[in-house]
């Protein structure tokens, strides 16, 4: 996105920056008259810190728009060629991630208590702590699920690692991702033998209803 950015823009990086230095920039812009796009990483409605961005700009009376974007998870299943809900296998996908060196997760949030269900899982921002997952998750989905790890999904540099829930650790280790992934565990990403979807079924009715 940066590289499509017109001569004399001025860009920020905000990594080193806090809330408050970021809110800083935008309300400065604004009240100049200039046009400001806050990117994030994948999708703001996840994991984006947008929340309490918009909160700030609305205190400070700053009009916005939030552009919808790719969401990590969507870009690393269409990359696997994978549907994350199959009839019969999965119809529920959990997004979720866990709290080291971020904000607290809610006690009652945690990923055994999210995968009890065995729906599709996909945990962002967690992959440098892949064996405490790995053994949270072992209890509940069990040892042959299958995993997959895709990191920086959609970029010519992305890296795709699947495995099983026993293997997928030390994969991930021998490949040395380290952040920017996200790891989708289930029984969809390898299923094969289940049945088509009621939604084209010949049996269906497709009478019109006024």
């Amino acid at each position: 996105m940066l590289a499509h950015c017109p001569p004399g823009a001025r860009l920020v990086d905000t990594a080193p920056l806090t809330l408050d230095e970021i809110v800083g920039h935008l309300v400065e812009a604004d009240t100049a008259g200039q046009d400001v796009a806050r990117l994030c990483s994948g999708d703001p409605s996840l994991f984006s810190a947008v929340a309490e961005q918009m909160r700030r700009l609305e205190a400070a009376g700053v009009r916005y728009d939030v552009c919808p974007g790719v969401p990590a998870y969507a870009a690393a299943a269409a990359e696997l060629g994978r549907e994350l809900t199959v009839p019969g296998v999965a119809q529920s996908v959990v997004l979720t991630r866990t709290s080291e060196n971020a904000s607290a997760m809610p006690a009652a949030e945690t990923l055994a208590a999210l995968g009890a269900a065995r729906a599709t899982m996909v945990i962002h921002l967690s992959v440098q702590r892949i064996e405490a997952v790995v053994e949270e998750l072992l209890p509940v989905y069990g040892a042959a699920t299958p995993v997959a790890v895709v990191a920086w999904a959609s970029r010519p540099d992305q890296v795709v690692l699947r495995g099983r829930l026993d293997t997928i650790a030390a994969a991930v280790r021998a490949a040395g991702i380290g952040r920017a992934a996200v790891i989708v565990v289930g029984d969809a990403l390898a299923a094969a033998g289940f049945r088509d979807s009621h939604l084209y079924s010949a049996e269906r009715d497709r009478a019109c209803v006024s």
